[in-house]
């Protein structure tokens, strides 16, 4: 396809209520919208790393910048057929896979369009429901998070991931545990413990788990397998799983039994696909995963969750989770108890609405091939 322009937009997008994590806590997210242009035909992506370098080393106003002045103006103008042509557009430049993915996945959502078939038929992935699950961050008591956690399960949500931090943690895992002792229950410790902490993550292995995800520093990966070998419980990278070499190298090490695979992470669905790839034939199993990105985000993960090694319950939220207002009119809703279902139509069903996307744009850029 030929590339005849991309739109940029750095957007706000104002939380029900905040989400804390071990890394603090978020009132709004800050993400870049790209729309990216061939013909008559556009499509949509969305790439969230969050307002500040908190989960990784980006952050969206840097997204925004490279993308508006260094990625986009490299793409556009050129006849682009397969989205490696994007990697090797991109390969001088280092890390950044936030940035990177915001173009690529817009390509993958263009591809799909032209051809006129679903993108995950595209990836690769099937037509059945997806399972997702409930999220809870730090809450303000115990009483408070085990009402919201009773709620997810009356609503039929199979799992249920805790966020924890020091100071709450172990308690919190005990208490949901005595509460719903059948429930598949796994903490997120975004990379706040070290191996220091060896002592409790073995304590929690009494709990049965379904896994510990990121509980280390958010670019190791040896230290993780190390951890792994002394606990029972399994581990999931997360942070630490930023490219297909990462994932390479967590495998051969023993790091962990599960991967979390966000796109916006690893630089694109190239990628993400490669990552998934490599697990399943390892024997590790993958899930996907989010940045509380608005629909034109979600619904890509749906996509990506619709492939065969996809074997837990995926970071994927109905709209109303998160948001008062999604940023279009189409919403994601569940399809079932714990269950989501992906686009059947070509391209991007989730596009935002014009004045929502205005009203809640910080910054646009329109980029075109220079005339010569």
């Amino acid at each position: 396809m030929y590339i005849d322009a991309i739109d940029l937009f750095l957007v706000r997008h104002p939380l029900k209520r905040p989400w804390r994590t071990a890394y603090g806590s978020d009132s709004e997210i800050l993400s870049v919208i790209v729309q990216m242009h061939s013909g008559s035909q556009s499509a949509w992506s969305e790439s969230s790393p969050l307002a500040m370098p908190t989960y990784s080393p980006e952050f969206a106003q840097g997204v925004y910048y490279l993308n508006s002045e260094l990625f986009a103006p490299l793409v556009v103008g050129q006849e682009i057929d397969d989205a490696t042509q994007i990697g090797v557009l991109f390969q001088h430049f280092k890390g950044n896979p936030f940035g990177k993915a915001a173009i690529e996945m817009a390509w993958w959502a263009l591809e799909s369009q032209l051809r006129q078939i679903p993108l995950h038929t595209l990836l690769g992935g099937s037509d059945g429901a997806v399972a997702v699950g409930a999220d809870f961050g730090i809450q303000d008591s115990l009483d408070e998070l085990v009402r919201l956690v009773g709620t997810a399960v009356d609503s039929g949500f199979s799992r249920v991931k805790l966020k924890a931090s020091r100071g709450w943690d172990y308690e919190v895992v005990k208490t949901i545990r005595s509460n719903f002792p059948n429930l598949m229950i796994h903490i997120d410790c975004n990379c706040g413990y070290t191996l220091e902490d060896l002592a409790f993550f073995q304590s929690l292995d009494r709990f049965d788990l379904a896994m510990i995800e990121q509980p280390l520093h958010y670019g190791d990966l040896r230290d993780h397998a190390f951890l792994q070998k002394h606990i029972a419980t399994p581990l999931c990278l997360d942070e630490s799983c930023n490219s297909p070499r990462a994932a390479h190298e967590a495998i051969e090490l023993g790091s962990c039994k599960y991967m979390n695979i966000k796109p916006g992470r690893v630089g694109g669905i190239g990628n993400s696909l490669l990552i998934h790839d490599a697990c399943r034939d390892a024997g590790i199993g993958c899930w996907i995963g989010g940045m509380l990105e608005s629909s034109v985000g979600v619904g890509m993960l749906l996509e990506l969750a619709t492939l065969d090694n996809i074997v837990y319950p995926n970071d994927i939220f109905p709209s109303s989770y998160l948001y008062a207002e999604e940023i279009s009119e189409k919403e994601l809703v569940l399809s079932g108890p714990g269950l989501m279902q992906p686009s059947l139509i070509a391209g991007t069903e989730y596009t935002p609405v014009p004045e929502r996307l205005k009203e809640r744009t910080i910054a646009h850029k329109r980029v075109e091939p220079i005339k010569k």
